[in-house]
């Protein structure tokens, strides 16, 4: 985003406006964290916003400041249709191609409020008037946190804000270790603890909120973790009866392919997990150095991300996804022994 563009961004948000913020489809961390973080800044500046998320997110996340204003577009159509009518601006957070908002794509295709995106994945859109981009963020609340910086009102982070967006970067980030973890990412952290984020209650919010159930999936899910040692890839498969057996709600499964990733020598991990209600095999991918998931998610799968984690998704049935992919493995074999 140039100078010029903060400029004009800055002039928009002078007057209050009709604003509707919106993440992507299956909201994680950095989705509901950057909105709701952009949402009470907005507020503070006497704007009328509206978070409008295309689908219900995971229960670790409801705790956030704000949440229980977020209109859930499946099962709130016609009152968000007619928000997102009378919008002025709307904002869109952590995804760059509008297809990533499923039933939400024709009415923001649509609508004549002026777009903004503010993202950090690979290879963006061009339907937004204003866009923040930057791969090289650690995620989509970091960029917010510039983004406020960069209209002059870093001093009106109060401990909302700071709350939500330490979610958002900490989720994202795998608890900063991912590379894209950088020196500024845990500069801006810093700053968010000052302004009253309490780092160790957010962790314990997020992390250590499991149920029993979740951990005996996680233990299905070990057991099912096979390993390609010629391929240095791990993957993991769940299928549609073994979520049901161990009562699976939605966001279960986050960071189970870490645990694939986790294992010595191998650089590129996968899970595979059966959707029966979109008759779909959700797909997870994640890599360690430069072997990017989000060409492969691309190329194969339908998806993409970024080049250390990326999703997709298949048509076929379980095993036959599986069979798929492992077929699709030779052609990468150099690229995954070479790194």
């Amino acid at each position: 985003m140039t100078k010029d563009d903060i400029l004009k961004v800055k002039q928009l948000l002078q007057t209050p406006k009709q604003i509707v913020i919106v993440p992507h489809k299956n909201p994680d961390g950095d989705a509901i964290g950057s909105t709701l973080g952009l949402y009470h800044y907005l507020i503070k500046n006497n704007h009328k916003a509206t978070v409008i998320a295309p689908n219900d997110y995971p229960e670790f996340l409801k705790w956030m400041p704000g949440e229980a204003d977020i209109l859930k577009y499946d099962s709130q159509r016609e009152k968000s249709d007619d928000f997102i009518l009378k919008a002025d601006l709307i904002f869109t957070l952590d995804f760059n191609s509008l297809h990533r908002i499923g039933d939400m794509e024709a009415p923001l295709t649509s609508s004549k409020a002026l777009k903004i995106m503010i993202d950090h994945h690979q290879q963006p859109g061009d339907y937004a008037t204003y866009m923040y981009s930057d791969v090289s963020m650690s995620s989509t609340c970091e960029m917010v946190f510039n983004f406020i910086d960069m209209l002059g009102d870093k001093n009106q982070i109060d401990e909302d804000i700071a709350s939500c967006l330490y979610a958002g970067i900490v989720t994202d980030t795998g608890s900063f270790r991912f590379p894209s973890t950088t020196t500024k990412t845990h500069q801006v952290v810093g700053e968010l603890i000052e302004k009253g984020a309490s780092h160790s209650d957010i962790h314990n919010q997020i992390f250590d909120n499991s149920s029993y159930e979740r951990m005996q999936l996680l233990g299905r899910a070990l057991s099912n973790l096979k390993v390609l040692p010629e391929y240095r890839t791990a993957f993991i498969t769940l299928s549609q009866d073994e979520l049901n057996q161990f009562n699976y709600r939605k966001g279960d499964t986050e960071g189970f392919v870490n645990y694939a990733l986790s294992l010595k020598n191998i650089i590129f991990a996968a899970i595979f997990i059966e959707d029966s209600q979109n008759n779909i095999i959700k797909i997870s991918l994640r890599s360690k150095g430069n072997f990017s998931v989000n060409e492969f998610s691309r190329a194969h799968f339908e998806g993409g991300g970024h080049t250390n984690a990326a999703g997709g998704k298949s048509d076929l049935d379980l095993k036959s996804t599986v069979e798929n992919f492992i077929s699709i493995l030779p052609s990468y074999k150099n690229a995954l022994n070479n790194e």
